[in-house]
């Protein structure tokens, strides 16, 4: 029998648990979701449980949290006039 597209779609390994993302940046759980509540990981609350997919928190952990299409500035470059 193969699984409904539902199951399929919220598979653990789609999703990663508060506890892994707490190991992964050596914090405390409650650290992790305080970064959850703040909009710093990203995620989705339903009801009293956290729904995080792996791959926008991957993408967040390879980003350093920032948004897409954002990085450092590159500073002007300056030309020297003797």
């Amino acid at each position: 029998m193969q699984p409904r597209a539902a199951e399929s779609v919220n598979s653990p390994s789609r999703r990663i648990s508060v506890l892994e993302i707490a190991r992964r940046l050596d914090i405390g759980r409650l650290a992790v979701y305080s970064m959850l509540e703040k909009g710093i990981i990203p995620g989705l609350r339903l009801g009293r449980r956290w729904i995080i997919t792996r791959q926008a928190y991957l993408t967040w952990e390879s980003t350093c949290g920032l948004p897409s299409g954002t990085g450092l500035q590159r500073e002007p470059e300056v030309d020297v006039v003797n």
